[in-house]
């Protein structure tokens, strides 16, 4: 379930096999015509939330969203691949390397000027592993949302991007908030806080295989997400899943750790 690390991750893996490589040979869907990529050098691997760009010495790109079950992956080039090649979107190939985007939710190549001119791309809010967000910034995109629940405007990608369920999840519980709270019943400092969670939290999986919030401890990596029906880790009391959203995107939650007016988060080092 790629989240705004994961694609940090995987942009950083590819920079390192694709950046001033000459892409040889570029296969692709039937609806994707990638000729214009082949023979031309990789400029630069970006990520944005959720979104993988990469950028081509000709000018065109291959941007890519990867939804809930899309991947990119390595291979040397005469090394299997892990997955059937039906299910491949895009292969790359450099005289090293074979690089392919398996069953992505988005994939498509633009020119840079196109890609300046999408409307989705324009209204991403800030990415959460960027440049540090301001308060005011922060703040002025989150109050759009004061009648929504939290659980739903932290995974809003126009007000900031790159969180997920998991990170939504993780965050609201170590910030002892109810995913359910409206964010006009959250003060600024509270909002801010939940921001600052979800920073430390991503930045600190960067270099991690598997994701992790319980620092302190062997037995278990996640407080909450996954965990539906078994204790809570702090008071005993279930666990619980509920579906959030017009997209029903699953959030798990403790709702006697998570009251919604409390200001007191949970402290890990």
């Amino acid at each position: 379930m790629p989240e705004g690390d994961t694609i940090h991750r995987v942009a950083a893996n590819l920079r390192k096999v694709l950046t001033g490589q000459t892409v040889t040979v570029a296969s692709h869907r039937r609806e994707l015509d990638a000729t214009a990529l082949s023979e031309s050098p990789v400029k630069a691997v970006e990520s944005r939330g959720k979104h993988l760009i990469i950028h081509f010495d000709n000018d065109f790109v291959l941007h890519s969203h990867l939804g809930m079950t899309g991947s990119w992956h390595i291979y040397r080039m005469t090394a299997p691949w892990q997955k059937p090649k039906q299910q491949a979107a895009a292969v790359l190939e450099t005289h090293r390397w074979t690089v392919v985007c398996f069953t992505p939710k988005l994939i498509e190549i633009v020119t840079a000027r196109q890609l300046a001119r999408n409307k989705y791309l324009q209204k991403l809010g800030p990415d959460v592993l960027g440049p540090p967000i301001s308060d005011e910034v922060f703040l002025g995109r989150i109050r759009t949302q004061n009648v929504v629940a939290i659980g739903e405007a932290i995974m809003n990608q126009m007000v900031i991007c790159g969180i997920g369920n998991i990170y939504k999840s993780e965050t609201l519980f170590l910030e002892s908030v109810s995913p359910q709270t409206p964010v006009k019943d959250l003060s600024d400092q509270q909002l801010c806080e939940i921001r600052n969670r979800a920073v430390t939290l991503m930045t600190r999986n960067l270099n991690k295989e598997h994701r992790q919030t319980r620092f302190n401890t062997e037995a278990g990596k996640l407080w909450v997400y996954g965990r539906k029906n078994q204790d809570c880790l702090l008071c005993g009391n279930a666990i619980k899943m509920m579906r959030q959203g017009e997209t029903a995107r699953s959030t798990y939650y403790c709702d006697s750790c998570q009251i919604p007016d409390t200001n007191n988060g949970i402290a890990t080092s």
